[in-house]
């Protein structure tokens, strides 16, 4: 037997121990030099800052005035909650799962890492991670794993790994010492992806099981667990026997660790995923024409917030909270009432032109090529013949294929071709909705169309259609306001004639709506009561077009306007935002108010960025405003009146109503204009191209298209408890207003009698 001698003995424990500090300084020297990104091999690393402050790509959000939320800006669907927001069966799964000893290592465990390696080494890649809990955070929250943090040494396959790794292990350190243990399962359950462009545990409750997390079951809370460790490849949506199976491994660790008896997994596992899938996108959710119209308005808004402040906000990723005007409950009933009104429109429309085509010209007769001239402006066109060329183009939009279409019965699947869906989309008539409180300009309600997903076009605000009649109350107040006429006079109903000296060469005498002339001296009230085309173009002849546009222009429409005669019955097209915002005015005591539609914003931590406030100018006074109301009324109020069938939905009882309705010539557009003491809204009905239309006036009208929609609307808002600010009343009057044109009311409706008068007496014209 050999002995070693003292000395030698001594040496070698010496050497052992001399190794072992060089290793353990050289691994100190790698780890320092990593976290200083020495000679810029390693990459950098987050500041401090960064860790003690965070981020992570956050949706900007809508949220209604009454603090509902009306949908987000997404690139990344994410939403962030508190510990004590989510359900503990989800942190029971996501520890059994993930990192059991999550609570007692300081973010770093020699035991897991150890367990990597020798599965790494044996070939058992079912031996489990080295990564905890704690790690797999700081990847997701710092991304070391991107070119932002390579160095010169990241481009080599494995030592880029292993730097990463390293990374990992440093700030997983330094966030242990920083945060608690809770906090720091927040950051991970807020960061990693669920798939299908779901961000946090939250989002993921809702997209999945449309459920707050808090109410999760622990299957469920399994099978999103389950699901992080490859959202794709445990896609419930895509593969669900597999989803499934990944779930059923989830509970048996929940068993392994005591968080579920061997009983209750057996309950568990037999359940089904029983999905209730309702994934989040700018198609869905409520008001999503507004969300659409206010997109561009705010990104300019953060735009100018950053060049001011030297900030750098994204409306897309830094979690801004946009405080609306928007009335959740107001903007329910409205997109409920249009969609009411459009069925049965259509249902009308349909049967109208059933066996035909309702594209038509002026003659009454179908345009050829119609479809194939709306082919060629479409996108999809455009982009096929400038890839394909023009023939391969025809071809493939000629060519059928199944796809999904909107019906009012809920999505069909059908077999067309793309040619013959723009043919089966120009049949659906089209609307806008707008609701504002005149008081203040908030806009309360906003229905750019039929269904967002289908149909993107706004026509709140960005359509522009004629108005018709619905214009002929600027017409009115330009002849009050320059004392032209008063609220008492009277004209006859007989023809105008419009001649060259007028600017219409060849002359122009306009018709009222039947055809007729009643040669009947009648007040200005039932002339626009009635909607009398006569009265309006004796108005015009008086006060001239430019006088007309001038008093447009104050109270709020800014499209361009013709300043010709024909402008009296609103040939000029406007968009119902603009109209809604300069009907206002007749409420608001002559005050033009923009119409507002934010608040305030607020960043994703609740601070506040900015406040707005109403923006008003007296245009008119408060007597001529209320001038025009008495005016309006006696479209409800009076026999004849354009908008007597509003007593039939009950709203006029124990309440004031002005309205105007408005149709054009050939029935392309339908308007209904209707104002409360508290409330404004405009309805638009009428096909995509004026070509598209009703050939009645009894169903083209816009009391037949647009006022059926305003009437449901009013009806829920009014039987809503909770909106007690906008319930029936008067307006408000003026102070010392007085106005006694020598008429009567009668006790029962309150409507007005005028004095009888001959054709000649006392009548202007």
């Amino acid at each position: 037997m050999i002995e070693l001698q003292p000395g030698k003995y001594r040496r070698t424990i010496i050497n052992i121990w001399r190794y072992a500090a060089v290793g353990l300084g050289l691994i100190i020297f790698y780890i320092f030099a990593v976290s200083i990104n020495l000679l810029w091999l390693f990459g950098g690393m987050p500041d401090l800052k960064t860790l003690e402050n965070p981020k992570w790509e956050l949706a900007s959000e809508l949220i209604s005035e009454d603090g509902k939320s009306l949908g987000k800006y997404i690139i990344e669907n994410r939403a962030l909650i508190e510990f004590d927001q989510v359900s503990p069966r989800l942190i029971e799964a996501l520890l059994a799962t993930e990192d059991a000893r999550f609570v007692k290592h300081s973010g770093i465990d020699p035991r897991s890492l150890a367990r990597a390696v020798r599965g790494v080494a044996t070939g058992r890649s079912s031996s489990g991670g080295g990564s905890t809990l704690t790690q797999q955070t700081a990847k997701n929250l710092f991304e070391t794993r991107t070119e932002k943090y390579r160095g010169l040494l990241g481009h080599v396959p494995f030592v880029r790994t292993v730097i990463a790794k390293t990374k990992e292990w440093i700030l997983s350190v330094i966030l242990e010492r920083k945060y608690t243990k809770r906090e720091i399962l927040m950051m991970y359950l807020n960061t990693n992806s669920f798939g299908n462009n779901t961000y946090g545990v939250k989002v993921a409750a809702k997209t999945y099981f449309n459920k707050e997390a808090w109410n999760l079951d622990a299957h469920e809370a399994a099978l999103l667990v389950g699901m992080l460790q490859n959202p794709t490849f445990w896609n419930p949506l895509r593969f669900p026997d597999r989803a499934l199976v990944r779930r059923n491994t989830v509970l048996t660790q929940m068993v392994k660790y005591d968080f579920l008896t061997q009983e209750q997994y057996e309950t568990y596992k037999q359940k089904p995923l029983d999905l209730k899938f309702t994934i989040e996108s700018h198609n869905t959710g409520p008001a999503p024409y507004f969300r659409e119209s206010m997109k561009s308005i705010l990104k300019n808004w953060v735009e100018q917030y950053n060049a001011d402040n030297g900030t750098s906000y994204d409306l897309y990723t830094s979690g801004l909270r946009i405080y609306t005007t928007i009335d959740s409950r107001m903007q329910r009933y409205a997109e409920e009432a249009v969609t009411e009104n459009m069925k049965n429109q259509q249902k009308l429309f349909d049967e109208h032109w059933k066996g035909r085509n309702p594209w038509i010209d002026d003659d009454g007769k179908e345009i050829k090529g119609f479809i194939e001239k709306a082919a060629r402006r479409s996108a999809r066109f455009i982009g096929l013949k400038n890839e394909l060329g023009e023939d391969a183009a025809w071809k493939i939009m000629r060519t059928p294929h199944k796809m999904k279409v909107f019906t009012w019965d809920g999505e069909k699947e059908v077999t067309m071709s793309p040619l013959d869906s723009i043919a089966y989309y120009k049949r659906y008539l089209r609307t806008g909705l707008m609701s504002m409180d005149p008081r203040n300009g908030h806009v309360k309600a906003w229905v750019g169309g039929n269904n967002f997903r289908y149909f993107k076009y706004d026509q709140v605000r960005q359509a522009r259609r004629q108005p018709g009649s619905t214009f002929k109350p600027f017409v009115y107040l330009s002849a009050l306001d320059k004392n032209f006429l008063t609220a008492c006079d009277r004209v006859v109903d007989r023809p105008v004639t419009f001649t060259l000296a007028d600017g219409v060469p060849g002359g122009w005498t306009p018709k009222n709506s039947t055809g007729k002339y009643s040669y009947q001296a009648l007040t200005l009230r039932q002339a626009i009561g009635k909607s009398v085309n006569s009265v309006s173009a004796y108005i015009m002849k008086q006060v001239r077009p430019k006088t007309v546009v001038d008093y447009a222009r104050k109270l709020g429409i800014t499209s361009p306007l013709d300043a010709k005669p024909s402008l009296c019955l609103g040939i000029s097209s406007v968009t119902v935002y603009e109209m809604v915002g300069a009907y206002c005015a007749f409420v608001n005591g002559g005050h033009r108010t923009e119409p507002m539609t934010v608040l305030r914003i607020e960043d994703r931590y609740g601070n506040l960025l900015q406040d707005f406030y109403p923006k008003a100018n007296q245009e008119i006074s408060a007597n001529m405003a209320y001038n025009m109301l008495y005016l309006l009324k006696g479209s409800v109020e009076d026999p004849g009146g354009t908008s007597v069938r509003l007593r039939s939905y009950g709203l006029t009882d124990g309440n004031e109503i002005a309205a105007k309705t408005g149709t054009t010539s050939n029935y392309s557009d339908g308007w209904f204009m209707g104002m409360t003491h508290s409330l404004v809204s405009g309805v638009w009905v009428g096909g995509e191209d004026m070509q598209i239309h009703f050939r009645t006036l009894a169903l083209g009208q816009g009391g037949r298209m647009a006022l059926p929609a305003w009437g449901l609307y009013m009806q829920k808002v009014y039987a809503d408890p909770t909106l007690v600010q906008y319930r029936k009343g008067p307006f408000v009057k003026p102070p010392n207003y007085y106005l006694d044109c020598g008429g009567t009311y009668t006790d029962s409706t309150d409507t007005y009698i005028p004095p009888s008068v001959s054709d000649d007496e006392g009548v202007l014209f």
